[in-house]
This record gives C-alpha cells, sequence and structure tokens, in this order.
C-alpha cells in the first residue's frame, strides 16, 4: 500500500470490516437467518443485514446485543 490515502482509507475502514465479518460468521456458524438473530437480540433485521453487508457503521451497544442474542460475548482488542 503505497499510496497513503489509501492507506490511511483501508486503515479506517477495517473495524467495520470486522465487525461485519465477525457477525456474519457467527450467525451462520448459528446457523440462524437473520430474521432469527433479529428476534433473539431484540436488533431490527434491517440493521442486522446492513451490518452484515458494511451499509452501517454500528454501535458497542448494538453488536453486543447482537452478541447475547447468540449466547455469546462482545470482545473489543486493540493490537
Amino acid at each position: 500500500m503505497q499510496d497513503p490515502e489509501f492507506r490511511e482509507a483501508f486503515i479506517e475502514s477495517e473495524g467495520e470490516y470486522q465487525a461485519m465479518r465477525a457477525v456474519y460468521l457467527a450467525r451462520k456458524d448459528k446457523g440462524i437467518t437473520q430474521q432469527e438473530l433479529s428476534a433473539l437480540a431484540h436488533v431490527p433485521q434491517k440493521t442486522i443485514s446492513q451490518i452484515e453487508s458494511g451499509n452501517i457503521n454500528t454501535s458497542v451497544k448494538t453488536l453486543a446485543k447482537i452478541a447475547k442474542g447468540m449466547n455469546k460475548r462482545l470482545k473489543i482488542e486493540f493490537v
């Protein structure tokens, strides 16, 4: 990544990508639909869809609800 602007944009979007991927993979691993997760997490299905498609920058509170709905816990790390 030699272009500094591209590098900066990539770094800034990595957290959103990680959240999107984590929600999708956890839901698929549990074998449930977005609608089922919506009911378990008390989060609108549209929000789950937007998170999984990268069309929303969600809050930690929403991610925690989603984790709880799948009997998981949210873990955030700085590396």
